[in-house]
């Protein structure tokens, strides 16, 4: 297969994570080439503790990504440009223990150098390798109003995934 991606360092990422993850979202994905899921998120972000450069993602327990992102080691983080607005709204509402997501067309799998998979679409590939993990707590909101993305009481875990490779697309 052609290579369409090249890596880039960390430091070389000029896009904005309000705008990338926050607005044109992106596609959590783990597990291994054989057995993935993905879901659409538009909660994370990228910056650097334990002297890493990291990615961290929240994701709710009952998302049927959460068990892949439990046992598997990596995760990654994909992004699309606009024309991939329906199949990241198509991933973010119908659930992988409903609909197998692998066989979603429009999605072409790319095995990366750790144990996870990207999109050969995508426009940009982070791999993480998670570091730590931490649920949220809602004793620890200092802002009220944040219990109100929780009606149901089902907190996010956090991970954060150190960023061991940035692919763009060529």
């Amino acid at each position: 297969m052609q290579n369409l991606f090249y890596q880039i360092k960390a430091e070389e990422f000029n896009e904005c994570p309000f705008r990338i993850i926050g607005k044109d979202w992106m596609l959590v994905c783990a597990g291994s080439e054989n057995d993935y899921n993905m879901m659409t998120a538009s909660w994370g972000g990228f910056g650097v503790i334990w002297n890493k450069p990291v990615a961290f993602i929240f994701i709710r327990p009952q998302r049927y990504t959460y068990r892949f992102l439990e046992r598997s080691n990596f995760f990654s983080l994909n992004f699309f440009d606009n024309n991939y607005r329906q199949i990241l709204n198509q991933m973010g509402t119908v659930s992988g223990r409903e609909v197998n997501k692998m066989k979603i067309n429009g999605l072409t799998p790319y095995s990366l150098s750790g144990e996870s998979v990207g999109f050969s679409q995508s426009k940009y590939i982070i791999e993480c390798r998670k570091l730590y993990f931490s649920d949220l707590n809602p004793v620890n909101f200092l802002e009220p109003s944040i219990n109100n993305n929780y009606p149901e009481h089902d907190y996010h875990r956090m991970y954060f995934g150190e960023v061991v490779s940035i692919l763009k697309c060529k």
